[in-house]
């Protein structure tokens, strides 16, 4: 097999990693917004502990987060329980692989966010105020609009940093074919296995093109709508 083939695993890895990816940004988006306009408009007791806990797992050890995920998540765990007695088993699950890549590209989302909105003019907002609009309408109709770049950035880099996660999900899903073996995981199987080189060349270009492909989405998107 050459280096351009993929094979039927692969591109289940591909699909995969495509499904965790947007799962992790579209459930993760509205509280992106809300909590990058809280920090970037409200002064509150706390909001000093709020953000360095919305940012930790930038900095914790990806092994970690998928530990503690597997404590409160897990079969065992107390969300965990709860969501499986509804039918939603979260652990050894996609669904698990999408909540370990939320969490941990959560903070750039709402780092870009937050930079974005206080970069928007609180005078416009406050005129918008005045002449009778709702703080809802304000938030969708001004500062929407005009930290949509930063928005999109903050989306954009949320996803690639979803598509590449791995030590948090193995700890908290294992690495299971066809159910929670992503991209980055299916690379690390393939370097397990004696002649799996190439398949794992593969999978890099693949991840690389992917990546790429976001980045020039973001960027063509902030760009068209400054003009």
């Amino acid at each position: 097999m050459n280096l351009f083939e993929l094979t039927a695993a692969e591109w289940q890895a591909i699909r995969l990693s495509l499904l965790v990816g947007v799962t992790a940004v579209v459930c993760t988006l509205p509280f992106g917004l809300f909590f990058g306009w809280l920090l970037a408009r409200k002064e509150f007791f706390g909001k000093n502990l709020l953000n360095t806990l919305l940012h930790l797992p930038m900095v914790v050890p990806p092994v970690v987060t998928g530990y503690l995920l597997l404590l409160l998540f897990g079969n065992s765990g107390f969300f965990g329980k709860i969501l499986s007695n509804l039918g939603i088993p979260i652990a050894f699950t996609w669904r698990g692989a999408a909540l370990a890549s939320a969490v941990v590209s959560f903070p750039l989302m709402v780092r870009s966010i937050r930079i974005a909105m206080e970069l928007v003019d609180v005078g416009l907002e406050s005129a918008a105020r005045t002449l009778g609009a709702s703080r809802l309408k304000v938030f969708f109709t001004i500062t929407v609009p005009l930290a949509f770049p930063g928005i999109v950035a903050g989306v954009v880099m949320a996803f690639a940093r979803s598509l590449g996660e791995f030590g948090s999900t193995i700890t908290f899903v294992s690495n299971i074919p066809g159910e929670t073996r992503t991209l980055p995981l299916a690379l690390y199987s393939q370097l397990q296995v004696p002649g799996g080189e190439m398949a794992a060349a593969r999978l890099a270009v693949v991840s690389l093109i992917i990546a790429f492909g976001a980045m020039f989405a973001s960027e063509y998107l902030a760009r068209k709508r400054k003009i």
